[in-house]
């Protein structure tokens, strides 16, 4: 069946060719009604994806990174109109979580199979301060190593998963105060974890990938579930390093570690700084905050999900 789409290229991402727009364009057009917008400044996304299903299109495809496709998430969420990711930027965790090809145009394939066989699902989404998030958000440290990572944004389409190598130990060592815990978290059920210097609140897991390889951090979180919250109360040298050589080794050692704050399933969480702290949502930092409230809400965006 035919369908009105919309292809959105950022044709800043580090993965996105002319060639590669071109190819794609081609492939969508072959059977669907196919328009296409390039993304020219922040929240642009946004707003193409919006206006699309204000207008009765069907389905919206976006070619570029993290960041992108998370602008169109929120154009889109609490409407009718699908949304399908094609991998675009450096790392695309939410495009590899559902399991879609990492090269560009094999993932046009993936995505046009999983619409002809019905494979539109909707989600829920997380929500920080009125923002939706794919996959998740991160507060504290977290947050400042993605912005080490954008000062240097003209690298990522060369050096993408070295540069946030490079960001998360120069941030560690030079860029954060590690003498301070920054928030502490407040949850539902009225307990308070105090101390905490970062967090990281999930929608799906894994959290990352280096490489080839996925860093999970927490498995419970689904697009079938609520969030899943991961309050940090150290930033010690020893004690980071064994918790983080336990994730890449696949342990899930977290969920007990003495100075690891792990719930599953929240729907509700408030966070309250002790004092300003970054925040990064998908990827895309978003400043400084002294409070931030999550919620999670299903059945929120319609979603092509390729066939595994």
């Amino acid at each position: 069946m035919q369908v009105k789409a919309l292809l959105v290229v950022n044709s800043s991402a580090s993965s996105v060719t002319a060639r590669t727009r071109v190819i794609i364009q081609k492939a969508l057009s072959r059977e669907h009604e196919v328009t296409v917008a390039e993304t020219s400044r922040r929240g642009h996304a946004s707003r193409l994806a919006r206006g699309a299903a204000a207008t009765g299109t069907e389905l919206v495809v976006v070619l570029g990174g993290d960041g992108t496709l998370n602008e169109a998430a929120n154009g889109l969420a609490g409407t009718n109109c699908a949304l399908a990711a094609l991998p675009g930027g450096s790392t695309n965790v939410f495009a590899r979580t559902l399991g879609t090809p990492d090269d560009p145009v094999t993932a046009t394939t993936a995505v046009l199979e999983s619409i002809a066989n019905g494979g539109i699902r909707r989600i829920g989404l997380g929500s920080v301060n009125g923002r939706y998030f794919l996959f998740h958000a991160g507060l504290g440290f977290d947050a400042a190593v993605v912005a080490e990572v954008e000062k240097r944004s003209n690298l990522k389409r060369y050096a993408g998963h070295p540069l946030f190598i490079w960001a998360g130990i120069t941030t560690w060592i030079r860029h954060y105060d590690r003498s301070r815990p920054r928030m502490c978290l407040h949850h539902a059920d009225g307990s308070v974890v105090e101390d905490v210097y970062l967090a990281i609140v999930l929608n799906t897991d894994p959290y990352t990938y280096l490489g080839s390889r996925p860093l999970s951090i927490a498995a419970e979180a689904t697009l079938e579930r609520p969030l899943t919250s991961v309050g940090v109360r150290t930033l010690s040298f020893g004690p980071l390093m064994k918790l983080l050589n336990g994730l890449i080794r696949g342990s899930d050692d977290i969920k007990s570690h003495p100075k690891v704050d792990y719930q599953p399933d929240v729907t509700d969480l408030v966070v309250k700084g002790y004092g300003p702290f970054p925040y990064q949502v998908d990827g895309d930092h978003l400043g400084d905050t002294e409070e931030l409230t999550f919620t999670w809400r299903e059945d929120l965006l319609s979603l092509v999900v390729p066939a595994n």
